[in-house]
């Protein structure tokens, strides 16, 4: 499209004004999707919330972000993904909130050649890196670290036998999946697995059930505020064993809804959660105390969310990428700039971040080791590090 319309030698120049801010560098564009509505919005509010937190500048290079809610719906998340990409011509693309949206957003990010950050945990968004998905990455924990933690925690309490309860999607097919290979790998049996969805108000039948099979322990599987309704129905119906949960649980409205009910539980998690709590010397710390701080100042002391922290850490590897994008001489809007944005985003090594130290590679998109995970249990309503577990 040309710039200037027919115009008398006399007014060029105020032509040539109106054009000027076309010619200067455009700004790099992320686009987000989150859970900001639906039944995992105490994951997506944290994440818009921590959006307004991430740097407009980097490098001299000015960054936008365009965020939308896709209220917990896989098609909603893929439709705002087209829409940023298409309409918004954005670089990248973080989201969504959950393992079914951003499984589903992984192709679109092949067929586009558009980067993604996922913030949803399931390792099979970024495994095998091939195909569609050498253009995505994630921020949280894959599963098989955090059951492999949760494993040596069992073996330390003396599990043998272990009930599984956990979401019928993606997330807890994933789940089932790990917890059942790390838990045979020390000798636990997994005797009772059932499964629950996201929007249900009742697990008296599947508790039922987990009951009868008597497991010393039970894991539930599940993400955000719903975790807490086969808590409370386990404690309330009297099971004396351990209850653990997954780092889908690590969210304070969690402890809200679930109350004194949540007492006990074990959960392995992002040393962000009990970031005051690390020693010093733990090299997530600095990091993870300086996202807590900005966060609280502005939402309110005690706000911090560990979905949060995963907003964050994706803002970090954007912000870490785009200098190394900008020196390949590639222009932001530009299908060039999205591939040098991919490369640089896979080349990124010991970065400190909220929720661990990632060192991404070609045949590792989560880049993520031992020192991104804790194990934490609810002491008096507050979460409490312990780190002999």
């Amino acid at each position: 499209m040309n710039c200037f319309p027919t115009v008398r030698l006399t007014t060029l120049a105020a032509a040539l004004a109106l054009c000027a801010p076309l010619a200067v560098s455009a700004q790099v564009k992320v686009g987000v999707t989150i859970a900001a509505t639906g039944p995992a919005a105490s994951l997506g509010i944290p994440e818009r919330n921590t959006v307004s937190l991430l740097p407009t500048e980097v490098g001299g290079q000015k960054v936008e972000y365009i965020v939308l809610d896709d209220a917990t719906d896989t098609t909603a998340a893929v439709r705002n993904m087209r829409k940023l990409i298409t309409d918004d011509k954005v670089d990248v693309v973080i989201g969504t909130s959950v393992t079914p949206g951003s499984l589903a957003m992984v192709d679109v990010a092949g067929e586009t050649k558009t980067p993604m950050i996922s913030v949803a945990a399931n390792a099979k968004i970024v495994e095998p890196v091939e195909g569609a998905r050498t253009w995505v990455f994630k921020t949280p924990q894959n599963d098989q670290l955090m059951a492999g933690a949760l494993a040596d925690a069992m073996v330390k309490q003396n599990v043998k036998t272990l009930g599984f309860i956990g979401y019928n999607d993606a997330y807890g097919d994933g789940w089932l999946n790990v917890m059942t290979e790390a838990a045979k790998a020390k000798g636990i049996n997994v005797v009772a697995a059932e499964r629950y969805g996201r929007n249900d108000t009742s697990v008296t039948g599947q508790t039922l059930k987990l009951l009868g099979a008597k497991p010393d322990a039970v894991l539930i599987a599940g993400s955000g505020t719903p975790v807490a309704l086969p808590q409370r129905e386990l404690k309330g119906r009297g099971y004396a064993g351990i209850i653990y949960q997954t780092h889908g649980a690590a969210n304070s409205d969690v402890l809200r809804v679930c109350g004194k009910d949540c007492n006990d539980m074990i959960l392995p998690a992002g040393p962000l959660l009990v970031a005051e709590q690390l020693p010093d010397s733990n090299p997530v710390k600095k990091t993870a105390m300086d996202y807590k701080t900005k966060y609280e100042a502005k939402f309110g002391e005690g706000s911090i969310n560990t979905f949060g922290g995963h907003m964050w850490d994706a803002g970090l590897l954007v912000a870490e990428a785009i200098p190394g994008a900008l020196k390949t001489g590639a222009k932001p809007g530009t299908p060039e700039f999205r591939a040098a944005l991919r490369d640089s985003i896979e080349q990124i090594k010991d970065l400190p971040a909220s929720q661990g130290v990632f060192t991404m590679s070609d045949k590792d998109h989560a880049g993520l080791d031992q020192r991104a995970r804790v194990i934490v249990k609810v002491v008096d309503g507050k979460w409490t590090y312990q780190p002999d577990l």
